[in-house]
């Protein structure tokens, strides 16, 4: 007898509705088949019987057992062949000297003299040496050519051999096109400052000390004296200085390289950096023969009179100029769909790709304050905002008022931006450990100096993000919500879970309703966590309507049509080459990005690669026993309906690294991958 069809069946709330098939249904072998309610309430994605893999033998195989020893080796290798950071950078010098890093400026133009630099230049001027080791060119269009502009990186990019008219064009139309579509940069000249202690935050320091908040050690004139002796010390080298400064071509951004690093390294510490409180004057131009820094040496006593004249006024600011939070520009977040920031995946290019699904709203990665106010450039690419992003924030994280207020100031002055989102809900331990992130929940002053410091320093609006608490079963935001507001915040976003709950269980919403309702009308609040479909929108708003709207974060880094569907109001059951589709264009906007020539396709692929760790959860509508699919869902071991589907629900970084092949050309020699979130579901990941 031919067996009854299979209903699909529609969750439409947490409980599963269900119609039951005329007798249970039974697996090849005999046994009894679990039903889709019970699949789903052991959080097993219920997958149509025939898309199912048959049961896979022991995975505790000899060559698995290999591979374990295998990767102990090599971390064990790793562990020995750990280097000093002097030795690493000498390495780095070595490495722009050989053939392998053409001077930017002879692959631009094709010219072996045309660098300034000549013979002092740190890379290699040896064109046939560069070109006979260049790996063969890409498939496609140069991404630089394609929207009618010269490629800037001539010569060393990987489509030069579809370059219409080589590698002579110049660069300057380019630039012009990236300037128009990127913008928030960080200007050599801002940068230099902030190295050398020499950007003054005029307004920051007026409203820490007029809160109160001034430690022991903020006096301002120790530090204008301390800066006076520095001058005088440095004044007979600073002629040499500059020399040297002219003859170097200007320094890689090598600090992108290390940018997990450097987050590692300053551990949010109140930087020295930040502290110092110098004339924005300074600087190391020669103007006239004579540096800017000799000329404010003979008025030295002029300028310290000067600045004791503005320290005197800062002492009592004027309290009634100050804009109360009412008057603010506002954003109106209302049933706007706003992709959360993402640490990692959340990149210019993938922000790019959400907003062509529908995104309204977006946010930059979280950056730390700390490193943004010692110029770290890779810090500051995190600030980057593309021409697309109609509505777009910055997130920033620290831990003390004067930091994050000196922060807001900087940004403000030199980003182009809507709206500045406070991370105070962070979770990772390197954070937490040093006051910041969610550490903030347990101190509550702290936050309350943090938010009216960066309120009373911007006309900006001010948003903060939160968690519900900082252990479990603590909640605790629903007694600071009216008092966010009062501090001058004009929206919070609450993610449903604690610090110590992480991701492990589902967020909590009817919490979230409860701070809703608490909440003063004028403060707008948002929900966070596990939306999933459009149901889940619909759901969230429709039972709280003083929720402003939802934030929407790995949902969208596993399905980005998830604002199409919201929007659109339907289950898209997307194909693999429409999932293809938006892979290339994610590619073609990382090229553009990051760069077509070889560290730029490799940069590409390692984002790319990061983000297909997370595609690879996505189930197809169409192979699903219910729909939609839950966030909390793991699924078994299935086929796709094509090669290409099966592939992209593969949870093995081979596979990835393959699609990346599709896209992006052969690997290099040697090529691994390791998802950086580590997650426990992808640590057998093999790397192919």
């Amino acid at each position: 007898m031919d067996e009854s069809p299979k209903d699909i069946y529609v969750v439409t709330s947490l409980e599963t509705k269900a119609v039951p098939s005329s007798h249970p249904p039974s697996n090849s072998n005999g046994t009894t088949r679990q039903t889709p309610e019970e699949l789903v309430a052991r959080a097993i994605a219920p997958i149509k019987r025939e898309f199912l893999r048959p049961p896979l033998p022991s995975r505790t195989t000899q060559n698995d057992t290999a591979s374990d020893s295998n990767a102990k080796q090599s971390q064990s290798n790793v562990v020995k062949e750990k280097k000093s950071k002097r030795q690493l950078k000498r390495e780095r010098r070595q490495e722009q000297k050989s053939a392998l890093n053409l001077c930017p400026e002879i692959a631009k133009t094709g010219d072996a003299n045309a660098c300034p630099y000549k013979d002092k230049c740190r890379f290699s001027h040896d064109i046939q040496a560069f070109m006979a080791q260049k790996p063969a060119d890409l498939e496609g269009e140069c991404p630089f050519v394609k929207a009618d502009a010269p490629c800037p990186y001539g010569l060393a990019c990987r489509f030069a051999g579809m370059h219409e008219h080589g590698a002579s064009a110049a660069s300057a139309t380019a630039n012009v096109l990236k300037k128009n579509s990127e913008v928030n940069g960080l200007s050599k000249d801002v940068q230099k400052l902030l190295w050398k202690n020499k950007i003054r935050f005029t307004k920051a320091d007026a409203v820490i000390k007029s809160l109160g908040l001034t430690g022991p050690n903020w006096k301002i004139k120790k530090l204008i004296d301390k800066e006076e002796d520095e001058v005088v010390l440095n004044s007979s080298h600073v002629a040499d200085d500059s020399v040297d400064c002219s003859e170097c071509p200007p320094p890689t951004l090598s600090a992108a390289d290390n940018a997990q690093e450097a987050c590692a390294t300053n551990e949010l510490r109140p930087s020295k950096k930040a502290k110092s409180v110098v004339d924005e004057r300074c600087s190391d131009e020669v103007v006239d023969g004579a540096t800017v820094l000799e000329k404010d040496i003979e008025k030295n006593s002029t300028d310290t009179e000067s600045v004791h004249t503005v320290n005197d006024l800062l002492a009592e600011p004027d309290r009634s100029l100050k804009i109360h939070p009412r008057e603010k520009k506002l954003i109106d977040f209302k049933e706007k769909l706003y992709l959360a920031p993402l640490t990692t995946v959340g990149n210019l290019p993938f922000r790019r790709v959400c907003k062509m699904l529908g995104a309204d709203v977006t946010c930059g990665e979280m950056a730390m304050c700390t490193n943004l106010l010692q110029g770290q450039a890779s810090e500051w690419a995190l600030l980057r905002r593309h021409s697309s992003e109609d509505l777009f924030g910055v997130q920033i994280c620290g831990a003390h008022p004067d930091t994050i207020a000196r922060t807001v100031e900087l940004i403000d002055k030199e980003c182009a931006l809507d709206f500045i989102d406070i991370n105070m809900g962070c979770p990772i331990d390197i954070v937490v450990n040093k006051g910041a992130g969610s550490c903030l929940l347990t101190k509550p002053l702290r936050m309350k100096g943090i938010i009216e410091a960066a309120c009373g320093t911007v006309d900006k609006p001010i948003t903060v993000k939160v968690r519900t608490g900082y252990f479990e079963g603590k909640n605790r935001i629903d007694s600071l919500i009216a008092d966010i507001y009062s501090w001058g915040a004009t929206a919070v976003t609450i993610h449903g879970r604690s610090r110590q709950q992480r991701y492990s269980k589902l967020a909590d919403w009817d919490y979230i309703y409860q701070c809703a309702q608490k909440a003063p009308s004028a403060l707008q609040v948002l929900g966070n966590g596990d939306i999933f479909s459009h149901l889940d929108w619909n759901n969230h708003l429709s039972d709280c309507p003083k929720l402003s709207t939802c934030m929407i974060a790995r949902g969208a880094l596993i399905k980005p049509w998830l604002f199409t569907e919201i929007k659109e109001q339907r289950h898209w059951d997307i194909s693999s080459e429409e999932r293809l589709n938006i892979l290339e264009d994610y590619v073609r906007f990382g090229l553009e990005h990051w760069g077509s020539d070889k560290k730029g396709v490799e940069t590409t692929r390692h984002f790319l690669l990061e983000w297909l760790s997370y595609t690879c959860r996505y189930i197809p509508v169409g192979l699903l026993d219910v729909i939609p699919q839950r966030l909390n869902w793991r699924p078994p071991s299935y086929y796709g309906r094509d090669d290409l589907e099966t592939q992209m629900a593969s949870d093995s970084a081979a596979d990835w690294i393959r699609i990346s092949e599709m896209l992006l050309g052969k690997v290099p020699d040697g090529f691994t991958f390791a998802p950086k979130h580590k997650s426990n579901a992808y640590d057998r990941a093999e790397n192919g």
